[in-house]
């Protein structure tokens, strides 16, 4: 029944489809993070190869998400998504200090890229729920996010395992592509 009337609602008032691409290095937890949003719980993943494609609604817009591959060797294809984006979740692992300046040169690389010039940018901050984890402030500084002047950004402390930010960071997206305020 509930699929029933899923189905005549969104027949009654279309959902407008807006694009997204999940990026970060291996192990941030992008995948966790789609299938949280997805289907509300948390999955088990394995290291993605290639991509991942879901749709997920959200307050009635339809986000179609592409979760990327994050392994070094992989990064470089990330370009082949970004047509038609609007916007770009970057996961980040909060506890992994070491690589923050990788993921701030991919960052930039990406920003520089003609298909994201219109593209809004979300930083999802996982794995809060870890002892040593940064802050926002600290991987804001570390991404030097305050040096991006061309597009909206903003950046979300979550946990994709426990849910805890994501609904907050996709609100966000939400009310940026459609120029709406989000209630």
């Amino acid at each position: 029944m509930g699929a029933f009337a899923s189905r005549f609602w969104f027949m009654l008032f279309p959902a407008k489809e807006y694009k997204m691409v999940v990026v970060g290095l291996d192990n941030a937890g992008k995948t966790t993070t789609l299938y949280k949003l997805h289907l509300g719980e948390v999955v088990i993943t394995h290291p993605t190869v290639g991509s991942n494609v879901e749709e997920i609604v959200y307050k009635n817009i339809r986000f179609e998400v592409w979760d990327l591959a994050g392994q070094e060797r992989l990064r470089t294809s990330w370009a082949t998504y970004y047509r038609g984006t609007h916007a770009v979740i970057i996961v980040i692992d909060s506890t992994d200090r070491a690589r923050i300046s990788i993921m701030k040169d991919e960052l930039f690389r990406l920003l520089g890229h003609d298909d994201l010039q219109q593209s809004v940018v979300l930083v999802f901050a996982n794995k809060q729920d870890l002892k040593d984890a940064m802050t926002p402030a600290e991987i804001t500084d570390a991404l030097s996010l305050h040096s991006i002047k061309n597009q909206d950004w903003h950046i979300q402390a979550c946990c994709a395992l426990t849910g805890e930010g994501l609904y907050e960071g996709l609100g966000w997206i939400a009310q940026r592509v459609t120029g709406k305020t989000s209630s």
